[in-house]
């Protein structure tokens, strides 16, 4: 069987719910997944694919460049590997998140504004349609980020209330809500298996 090298950054956040998302993906297309739970330099550049969930965005972004992670990452997109970026690591791997405390990727040509949609007491679910998928996705919003500028080599994938919440540029995802909290493994195959072409294990 084909094996899928998944490295889900776990210095925080729904590490567990997206091993089980990509897990689901990957058997849909008979696809074995080694996931790769991702704390320290060195494991990024072995991976297929990444991951990068949700959390506290600051906390994140310091803890990637303390330990070496985020040059890694960077490297991983420069040679066309694709990630998906969820809420916290959509802000992470954004252009700017207009918050000096935030050290950013800069992997998604967007600006967002962080807890736009409100606290957590405002997280709500929606369905949305998302570009590739045939029926609405049950996306799950909590204190969730807003795409307020988009570069144009970015195409928006979905839009909530006139604002982009699913955007692709180049190999990378980005979502505002959490794919992750619903057994609803799409957006992971759309970020995956739509661009991934999977070498068979040696």
């Amino acid at each position: 069987m084909t094996t899928l090298r998944a490295g889900v950054v776990a210095v925080q956040g729904d590490v567990t719910e997206h091993a089980d998302a990509v897990e689901r993906a990957a058997d849909a297309h008979g696809v074995d997944a080694d996931i790769v739970e991702i704390r320290s330099d060195g494991l990024v550049p072995d991976c297929d694919v990444l991951l990068m969930p949700g959390g506290e965005s600051t906390t994140i972004s310091r803890l990637l460049e303390r330990e070496g992670i985020a040059d890694e990452i960077r490297a991983h997109v420069d040679a066309g590997k694709p990630v998906l970026a969820t809420c916290a690591g959509l802000i992470v791997a954004s252009r700017d998140a207009k918050d000096d405390r935030v050290t950013t990727l800069d992997l998604l040509d967007v600006t967002v504004d962080r807890n736009a949609f409100g606290r957590q007491v405002d997280s709500f679910e929606a369905p949305l349609d998302v570009a590739g998928l045939d029926s609405p996705f049950p996306a799950v919003f909590i204190r969730a980020p807003l795409i307020d500028e988009v570069g144009e080599g970015v195409e928006v994938l979905a839009e909530w209330d006139g604002n982009p919440v699913a955007v692709r540029d180049g190999p990378v995802v980005g979502t505002s809500f959490h794919p992750e909290l619903t057994p609803d493994s799409r957006i992971h195959d759309l970020a995956f298996f739509d661009e991934l072409a999977v070498e068979a294990d040696a």
